[in-house]
């Protein structure tokens, strides 16, 4: 799909897709669903709904660059070719595994997203709010970002939809046990 602001239009896609497939799926955890603004600039939305709504944890749905003519292939990711997880100083170990995990049992295509420092998305804003939410970055590889034409590929939107469905399906009240740093 090409088109203008699909940054991040691709993201509440999956998160639509996602709240879809939940309707219909047994789930014991609540489910807050948020679009947020500002998250490159000031990371407005993502502090003040992080704030306001105190969620154990956070899955973050966002965009990340697609490989196009001329851009770094260690920067960029095939489109169409899978979904991307990101890892850096914003990521919980912990979600990372336990993604990582889920996506290679269901056969889910993905690439490690490594991101040495902030992201550019709400994850930095939950990580420092109040005393800190664990959290995650599901990423959607999208060519030609902030430009009037951007593309994605539907099957990576409906990808990170499902791995976010499926995630939550299998939380347990257990789950925040698990969410310890590890040596």
């Amino acid at each position: 799909m090409v088109g203008h602001t699909l940054d991040d239009r691709a993201a509440v896609a999956a998160l639509t897709y996602c709240l879809e497939m939940l309707h219909n799926r047994p789930h014991i955890w609540d489910v807050w669903a948020v679009a947020t603004v500002q998250e490159e600039i000031t990371y407005g939305g993502g502090l003040t709904s992080a704030f306001q709504l105190h969620p154990s944890l956070a899955v973050s749905i966002d965009v990340t660059f697609a490989n196009s003519p001329g851009s770094p292939s260690h920067l960029s990711f095939p489109l169409g070719k899978g979904i991307t997880l990101e890892w850096g100083p914003n990521t919980h170990p912990i979600l990372y595994k336990a993604l990582k995990e889920l996506a290679e049992r269901l056969e889910i295509p993905f690439s490690l997203e490594p991101i040495p420092v902030a992201s550019g998305t709400d994850t930095y804003a939950m990580q420092v709010v109040a005393e800190g939410i664990p959290n995650i970055v599901i990423g959607i590889p999208l060519r030609y970002m902030h430009t009037p034409a951007e593309m994605v590929a539907i099957k990576d939107i409906a990808r990170a939809g499902r791995l976010a469905t499926e995630f939550i399906s299998q939380l347990d009240e257990k789950f925040m046990e698990q969410l310890i740093w590890e040596d």
